[in-house]
């Protein structure tokens, strides 16, 4: 019979990617969520049968331990941007993870990739990154042997970032972003993916692999690539982090006050705190190179998605081409 992973969060934007690759490799995939109802997309990504969404909830012992039972190997891809309800930073990205990992050495599974975020770090003022890092940490000592991978900002067909900006760019003129000079080294979601499946594979060495794309790039530069992708012409401003942390703090209390009527998917002051950081690739560290892994460049993969933000959207060549020919 062939071998099982346990992927949490397997039907998220990373999650899926490393699904499909793992039906690939001829595993079979068990892809554990919240709501299984809706990851019945990932089926298809094997033969019948071969991946199979179930329900997990990530801050139960008996649900995790449930989940991994019979497994091979585990990967655990769930964290959260924001806080909401339940989730929160602490309950998910550090108990969470050491739940996985905990259960899973005591259930004696081979292989454990955990997947956190460059800038995590258990000193860190942010809630996210400290949560990261603290989770970092534990998994490796309940887990020594595991393999923890730090993207920097992930780009792929169902990002949250170039996505979200690219529309907000059809509501005006301008663009507005906090931390236009902050440096990032966006890592296209399929590679991080590749990484993954390498340490569940047990062909990565055990350790904490930080990585980037090819191109390093500041917020505001990564905003002019995108726009140039859509063709749209937009001022970029820069929103003062003073400004920021105002903002953030009226939507967080609003958040508060209303007991999560209103969701806060604007701004958060956590957020604030992470954007005035660079998200890059740190000196001596494992990164791709390690892997023998070559990262896709962004010029390669956002024409392919972004294209619905352009003013004629599919037909917008077909539209210049037009224009041209009147010229002509």
């Amino acid at each position: 019979m062939s071998k099982l992973v346990t992927i949490f969060g397997g039907s998220g934007f990373i999650g899926r990617y490393i699904a499909r690759r793992m039906a690939k490799e001829g595993w079979r995939v068990r892809v554990a969520v919240r709501r299984p109802n809706e990851a019945l997309f990932v089926r298809p990504y094997g033969a019948v049968g071969q991946v199979e969404p179930i329900l997990a909830n990530l801050r139960d012992d008996d649900s995790v331990r449930a989940a991994i039972q019979g497994a091979d190997a585990v990967v655990n891809c769930v964290g959260i941007l924001a806080e909401s309800g339940k989730n929160r930073f602490d309950a998910v990205q550090t108990e969470g993870a050491v739940r996985v990992a905990r259960i899973a050495a005591d259930a004696g599974v081979g292989q454990l990739v955990h997947v956190s975020a460059i800038g995590a770090d258990a000193d860190s003022d942010s809630l996210y990154a400290s949560t990261k890092g603290k989770g970092e940490a534990e998994v490796l000592a309940a887990f020594p042997s595991a393999v923890i991978l730090r993207p920097s900002i992930v780009f792929g067909t169902e990002d949250q970032f170039f996505n979200r900006f690219a529309a907000m760019s059809r509501m005006g003129p301008v663009l507005p972003v906090v931390g236009a000079q902050t440096r990032f080294q966006p890592v296209y979601v399929d590679d991080v993916a590749q990484a993954a499946v390498m340490g569940v594979l047990g062909t990565a060495k055990p350790g904490i692999y930080e990585l980037g794309g090819p191109d390093i790039d500041s917020f505001r530069g990564l905003m002019q690539r995108m726009l140039g992708v859509i063709r749209r012409r937009r001022l970029i401003v820069n929103t003062p982090f003073w400004v920021a942390r105002i903002m953030a703090g009226v939507f967080d209390g609003l958040q508060a006050v209303t007991l999560g009527l209103f969701h806060n998917g604007l701004l958060t002051r956590d957020q604030v705190r992470n954007l005035a950081r660079d998200n890059v690739v740190g000196a001596d560290r494992m990164t791709f190179a390690t892997l023998g892994i070559v990262p896709t460049a962004m010029e390669a993969v956002l024409e392919g998605y972004l294209w619905p933000y352009r003013p004629g959207g599919q037909y917008a060549e077909i539209k210049e081409s037009a224009r041209h020919l009147k010229k002509d």
